[in-house]
């Protein structure tokens, strides 16, 4: 059987693709070359799925979240704060895997950030 061998890609409707890109860029530090290439840092990736009626995602019209991991969440929740960014208040802990927090993107995606165990 052919397997996947890994995530090639994250697609994102924008209205304004440009500016998506940038906040990217700039409030999380992802470093795209000109066609959105990105080498990531070697690591986990998770993949499951949620019921239908999860409110894990936030809005309900959202259908997938990404999910990024961080070297240090504290720190990157508060430089996501000093950029005005719509950063959630709480943040979850699960033992064995880490910590989580989120950020809600200028166009309304809930993105989670998690520091692995």
């Amino acid at each position: 059987m052919e397997r996947v061998l890994g995530i090639g890609g994250y697609f994102i409707r924008a209205a304004d693709p440009a500016a998506l890109g940038a906040w990217y860029r700039e409030c999380l530090g992802l470093d795209v070359d000109e066609h959105g290439l990105w080498h990531q840092e070697t690591g986990p990736t998770v993949f499951t799925t949620f019921e239908s009626g999860t409110d894990y995602f936030g809005s309900r019209a959202q259908h997938t979240m990404l999910n990024f991991r961080v070297r240090d969440l504290d720190a990157m929740l508060a430089q996501l704060r000093a950029k005005g960014a719509d950063v959630a208040g709480d943040t979850q802990d699960m033992e064995g895997v880490g910590r989580f927090g989120w950020v809600t993107d200028p166009e309304g995606n809930r993105v989670e950030l998690w520091q692995p165990a």
